[in-house]
Protein backbone atom coordinates (compact mmCIF):
# COMPACT_ATOMS: atom_id res chain seq x y z
CA UNK A 1 0.00 0.00 0.00
CA UNK A 2 2.93 2.35 0.52
CA UNK A 3 3.71 2.08 -3.21
CA UNK A 4 0.12 3.04 -4.04
CA UNK A 5 0.27 6.01 -1.66
CA UNK A 6 3.55 7.13 -3.20
CA UNK A 7 2.11 6.85 -6.71
CA UNK A 8 -1.01 8.79 -5.75
CA UNK A 9 1.17 11.62 -4.43
CA UNK A 10 2.76 11.92 -7.88
CA UNK A 11 -0.14 11.42 -10.31
CA UNK A 12 -3.37 13.21 -10.97
CA UNK A 13 -6.24 11.55 -9.15
CA UNK A 14 -9.85 12.08 -10.24
CA UNK A 15 -13.13 11.24 -8.55
CA UNK A 16 -15.72 9.24 -10.49
CA UNK A 17 -17.77 12.44 -10.93
CA UNK A 18 -14.76 14.21 -12.45
CA UNK A 19 -14.15 11.26 -14.76
CA UNK A 20 -17.81 11.24 -15.83
CA UNK A 21 -17.53 14.94 -16.75
CA UNK A 22 -14.25 14.49 -18.63
CA UNK A 23 -15.71 11.70 -20.73
CA UNK A 24 -17.87 14.36 -22.40
CA UNK A 25 -14.71 15.96 -23.83
CA UNK A 26 -13.19 14.88 -27.12
CA UNK A 27 -9.87 13.08 -26.96
CA UNK A 28 -10.32 11.55 -23.49
CA UNK A 29 -9.69 7.82 -23.39
CA UNK A 30 -10.84 5.83 -20.37
CA UNK A 31 -8.70 2.72 -19.89
CA UNK A 32 -9.93 -0.29 -17.91
CA UNK A 33 -6.94 -2.18 -16.46
CA UNK A 34 -8.90 -4.94 -14.78
CA UNK A 35 -8.52 -8.62 -15.49
CA UNK A 36 -10.89 -10.09 -18.07
CA UNK A 37 -12.54 -12.13 -15.29
CA UNK A 38 -13.45 -8.89 -13.51
CA UNK A 39 -15.03 -7.55 -16.70
CA UNK A 40 -17.06 -10.71 -17.18
CA UNK A 41 -18.21 -10.63 -13.56
CA UNK A 42 -18.85 -6.88 -13.08
CA UNK A 43 -19.18 -5.27 -16.49
CA UNK A 44 -17.34 -2.10 -17.50
CA UNK A 45 -17.73 1.64 -17.67
CA UNK A 46 -19.24 2.80 -20.98
CA UNK A 47 -16.70 4.24 -23.44
CA UNK A 48 -13.79 2.47 -21.76
CA UNK A 49 -11.09 0.51 -23.56
CA UNK A 50 -9.99 -2.70 -21.89
CA UNK A 51 -6.21 -3.01 -21.68
CA UNK A 52 -4.81 -5.87 -19.61
CA UNK A 53 -2.55 -4.32 -16.96
CA UNK A 54 0.41 -6.42 -18.07
CA UNK A 55 0.18 -5.04 -21.62
CA UNK A 56 -0.40 -1.33 -20.96
CA UNK A 57 3.14 -0.07 -21.47
CA UNK A 58 3.53 -2.22 -24.62
CA UNK A 59 0.21 -1.17 -26.15
CA UNK A 60 0.85 2.53 -25.58
CA UNK A 61 4.44 2.71 -26.85
CA UNK A 62 4.45 3.53 -30.59
CA UNK A 63 7.80 1.75 -30.95
CA UNK A 64 6.43 -1.51 -29.53
CA UNK A 65 5.32 -4.29 -31.87
CA UNK A 66 2.21 -4.49 -29.65
CA UNK A 67 1.25 -0.82 -30.13
CA UNK A 68 -2.49 -0.21 -30.40
CA UNK A 69 -3.72 2.58 -32.65
CA UNK A 70 -6.55 3.44 -30.25
CA UNK A 71 -4.05 5.59 -28.37
CA UNK A 72 -3.30 7.82 -31.40
CA UNK A 73 -6.43 9.94 -30.99
CA UNK A 74 -6.17 10.26 -27.22
CA UNK A 75 -5.21 13.63 -25.78
CA UNK A 76 -5.72 12.46 -22.21
CA UNK A 77 -5.75 9.03 -20.59
CA UNK A 78 -7.72 8.14 -17.49
CA UNK A 79 -6.95 4.76 -15.98
CA UNK A 80 -9.11 2.69 -13.67
CA UNK A 81 -9.14 -0.73 -12.04
CA UNK A 82 -11.26 -2.25 -9.29
CA UNK A 83 -10.13 -0.19 -6.28
CA UNK A 84 -7.75 2.38 -7.79
CA UNK A 85 -4.54 0.68 -6.70
CA UNK A 86 -3.37 -0.79 -10.02
CA UNK A 87 -4.42 2.36 -11.86
CA UNK A 88 -2.36 4.61 -9.55
CA UNK A 89 0.74 2.48 -10.13
CA UNK A 90 0.06 2.30 -13.87
CA UNK A 91 -0.43 6.07 -14.14
CA UNK A 92 2.95 6.61 -12.50
CA UNK A 93 4.52 4.13 -14.90
CA UNK A 94 3.09 6.02 -17.89
CA UNK A 95 4.32 9.31 -16.46
CA UNK A 96 7.77 7.77 -16.21
CA UNK A 97 7.45 6.85 -19.90
CA UNK A 98 6.83 10.52 -20.72
CA UNK A 99 3.04 10.46 -21.02
CA UNK A 100 2.00 13.83 -19.62
CA UNK A 101 -1.79 13.76 -19.78
CA UNK A 102 -2.57 10.74 -17.62
CA UNK A 103 -4.70 10.40 -14.50
CA UNK A 104 -6.30 7.63 -12.51
CA UNK A 105 -9.73 7.26 -10.96
CA UNK A 106 -9.70 7.05 -7.18
CA UNK A 107 -11.69 4.13 -5.82
CA UNK A 108 -11.91 2.43 -9.21
CA UNK A 109 -14.89 0.48 -10.47
CA UNK A 110 -16.18 -0.10 -6.94
CA UNK A 111 -16.54 3.64 -6.30
CA UNK A 112 -17.87 4.30 -9.82
CA UNK A 113 -20.69 1.79 -9.28
CA UNK A 114 -21.70 3.47 -6.01
CA UNK A 115 -21.43 7.09 -7.15
CA UNK A 116 -22.24 7.04 -10.88
CA UNK A 117 -23.75 3.64 -11.56
CA UNK A 118 -23.57 3.67 -15.36
CA UNK A 119 -22.03 0.37 -16.46
CA UNK A 120 -22.12 -1.98 -19.41
CA UNK A 121 -23.42 -5.26 -18.13
CA UNK A 122 -21.18 -8.28 -18.65
CA UNK A 123 -23.40 -9.43 -21.54
CA UNK A 124 -22.73 -6.13 -23.40
CA UNK A 125 -18.97 -6.52 -23.33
Amino acid sequence: MSLVEEAESQVQTLTPAEVDQRLQQEGVLLVDLRDVRELKREGSIPQSLHVPRGMLEFWIDPDSPYYRTEFQQANELILYCNKGWRSALAALSLQNMGIEKVAHMQGGMERWQIEIGKINTPQEI
